[in-house]
């Protein structure tokens, strides 16, 4: 057997593994559970950091301020040192729109050791937590919720206790207007779930932890219990790390994809996503380079030799390479479509994840590029470096 055909194969093989023996993490079935309506409903603090985020707040905020809640809800808007007025915005929404109270802080640069998101939420909690809430909802600045959202997760996280969770986290639907984000979006979230299958985080006992960081209910003990977020206070990928933590701490999570709460967002330039994915693809990697070249190759193997190898075998004769390499190219597509379907968008898209995986695999090398120049994962204007002690551990 040529080596185009034992490379064939091998993609082939991986691809059999990942569509049985990953999870399911294809499958897009994992939704917010339906529960009967408590009682009574529990106090909810809903914490939302926002750093110069004045351009979504007039999309985002409102869906916020005029949720339809049986219970006691507030809203507490953590103004991160914005230059473009959101707190000031923040505050003037609210006045016309008379829905949930507001309460808009500040709570000055970070300290040495935090994250801005992480601070930012450090603050906004401690300021709920004086009004003793049942629930933290932690949401960001350009997530809109529809006005049952909050009714709908409450409901979900159920009871104290075995039969409740803990934590519940749905993946916001994010923007797919542009070309570029056609193309890379839904991968994104592909992608994600195949890192960690949502099936499997839901499962009790399962090692597997992860959230969604624009919408995580919290229960409160649960976040006192896990010390939210002082333990995870280094963390770029705050909410994976989250997860972990909760669920370390003995606590119930549940991830599901939404279907009422969207990302407002816009990534019309590959440029745009190209800076969301690398701020943090190299810390997916625990800033590891031994991590970073076991991944080139294993991306390459599995989403770049189907294609390569099926052409190759059609042009040489190599019936083994073309046979294997088209399998594993269509097995490839078919776990892509379901998600392309959630997303609403073409199925011709399916046969080219190869080429967003190509993508995907620079962003992750640039990533490290750029945090050996020292420039760390970079976000508006903050850039951290690797944390002193490692928060995936």
């Amino acid at each position: 057997m040529s080596a185009v055909a034992f490379i064939a194969v091998g993609s082939l093989v991986a691809w059999v593994w990942l569509l049985l023996g990953q999870g399911f993490y294809w499958r897009t079935d994992q939704r917010l559970p339906r529960r009967a309506d408590p009682v009574l409903w529990p106090s909810v603090a809903v914490v939302v950091p926002a750093r110069d985020e004045a351009a979504m707040l007039p999309v985002s905020l409102p869906s916020l301020l005029v949720q339809d809640y049986p219970g006691e809800a507030w809203i507490v808007l953590v103004d991160d040192c914005s230059s473009d007025g959101t707190g000031e915005l923040a505050r003037d929404l609210a006045a016309r729109l008379r829905g949930l109270p507001l309460t808009v802080v500040s709570p000055g640069e970070p300290e040495a050791g935090w994250t801005g998101k992480l601070w930012a939420l450090r603050h906004g909690i401690a300021v709920a937590r004086q009004r003793k809430p049942d629930f933290l909802l932690l949401t960001d600045a350009d997530i809109a919720h529809e006005p049952d959202s909050l009714r709908d997760l409450v409901a979900a996280a159920g009871p104290v206790g075995p039969e409740g969770f803990d934590l519940v986290s749905q993946m916001a639907r994010l923007r797919v207007e542009s070309f570029w984000e056609r193309l890379v979006v839904p991968a994104f979230v592909y992608f994600f779930g195949q890192l960690y299958p949502f099936r499997r985080v839901n499962r009790p006992g399962s090692r597997t932890a992860a959230a969604a960081g624009g919408c995580v209910l919290l229960r409160a003990e649960a976040a006192e219990r896990a010390r939210i977020p002082e333990s995870i206070r280094q963390a770029v990928i705050d909410d994976v790390s989250l997860a972990r933590e909760v669920r370390r701490g003995g606590g119930r999570i549940w991830l599901g994809l939404a279907e009422r709460v969207d990302s407002v967002r816009p990534y019309p330039r590959l440029g745009d996503l190209w800076r969301m994915v690398a701020r943090s693809a190299y810390a997916q990697l625990r800033h590891s380079p031994l991590l970073l070249a076991g991944t080139v190759p294993g991306l390459l193997l599995v989403y770049v030799a189907p294609p390569v190898t099926l052409v190759a075998g059609l042009l040489t004769g190599e019936g083994v390479a073309a046979w294997a390499g088209g399998a594993a190219w269509a097995v490839m597509t078919a776990t892509y479509l379901p998600m392309l379907a959630y997303y609403r968008q073409s199925p011709w898209l399916g046969p080219l994840l190869p080429v967003t995986a190509v993508l995907y695999l620079l962003m992750t090398v640039d990533s490290a590029i750029q945090h050996y120049r020292g420039r760390g994962a970079a976000w508006k204007g903050r850039t951290y470096a690797r944390p002193d002690a490692a928060h995936d551990r």
